[in-house]
């Protein structure tokens, strides 16, 4: 997901619908190792169905839906997430998932659902097979003040209220706006606080949390259990912190995934805002992550 600019596309495309990497032993004077330079920590710990968030090849499942999740799914990937539904009815969805042998653990909704048909949206959602449904995106005209942020957390309670009834969970998608202090405190920390934890969870996108300067660890210890998925992208580092595959760039995937305990996660999302080549992109980001071991 993206702010500025890249978010405004974002917004349009669902409503169409910190610092650098702690140095290993052995590395000696290296600078600015990538991830992919490094020996993951002993053990035997995968991620034994990795998942990718479909707006990173949105324009080809715009184009082609079928033949997009036929190759995603010939590439190893078991999951994905959604982010619009191209036009096609949840039964037509559901059905290629099952002929292709993926499952959608998630999708993100738009936030205007959340007053205007919010139940026939968790239908289909529930339709597709979702466990959770997720908010995304806000637009900056709902959050200017920690009393908007307040208020969104006492309707994203009752929205999962309702998702709950529909035997689904709630979550929320962070960028890094969420942590740009708000009269002395970070908007991340009062939507957590106002919303209720046996309600309304977390999908922590670990790019944009790395991004803003935060440790996605101390939510994990501070919050445990609140964050059952969490989006895959990586960053080159600090100034510009560009975006790149996962694995080519300084975040420490083995010692944020040996916390998923704590944090709860259940589901990893692959993500790329911008990628090149699409297809590539989440084939290299996929062959890193299977050989992962943490």
């Amino acid at each position: 997901m993206s702010d500025g600019i890249e978010g405004l596309s974002r917004r349009d495309f669902m409503g169409s619908l910190a610092g650098a990497l702690v140095a290993a032993r052995g590395l000696g004077g290296m600078a600015n190792p990538r991830a992919s330079d490094l020996v993951a920590p002993a053990g035997s710990a995968r991620i034994e169905r990795i998942g990718v968030q479909l707006y990173t090849v949105r324009d080809a499942f715009g184009k082609d839906p079928a033949g997009t999740l036929e190759r995603i799914a010939a590439i190893g990937y078991r999951e994905v997430e959604f982010a619009g539904y191209a036009n096609q009815s949840p039964e037509a969805l559901r059905q290629i998932l099952d002929r292709v042998h993926l499952a959608a653990p998630s999708g993100h909704l738009p936030f205007e659902s959340l007053d205007k048909d919010w139940d026939r949206t968790l239908d289909e959602a529930v339709t597709l097979g979702h466990r959770y449904a997720v908010i995304a995106w806000i637009d900056d005209t709902f959050r200017k003040t920690l009393d908007d942020w307040r208020r969104l957390g006492e309707r994203f309670n009752r929205a999962a209220a309702t998702a709950k009834k529909h035997g689904l969970g709630f979550a929320y998608h962070n960028h890094d706006f969420e942590f740009t202090p708000l009269e002395g405190k970070l908007p991340y920390d009062v939507l957590l606080a106002s919303t209720d934890p046996a309600l309304v969870r977390m999908e922590m996108d670990l790019y944009w949390i790395t991004k803003a300067g935060y440790k996605p660890e101390t939510y994990f210890a501070k919050y445990p259990g609140r964050f059952p998925m969490v989006h895959v992208k990586d960053s080159a580092g600090p100034p510009e912190n560009r975006m790149v595959d996962v694995g080519q760039g300084r975040i420490d995937w083995p010692h944020l995934f040996s916390l998923r305990k704590q944090a709860g996660i259940e589901h990893f999302f692959v993500e790329h805002d911008e990628p090149g080549d699409a297809f590539a992109s989440i084939k290299r980001s996929y062959e890193y992550l299977e050989k992962l071991r943490f």
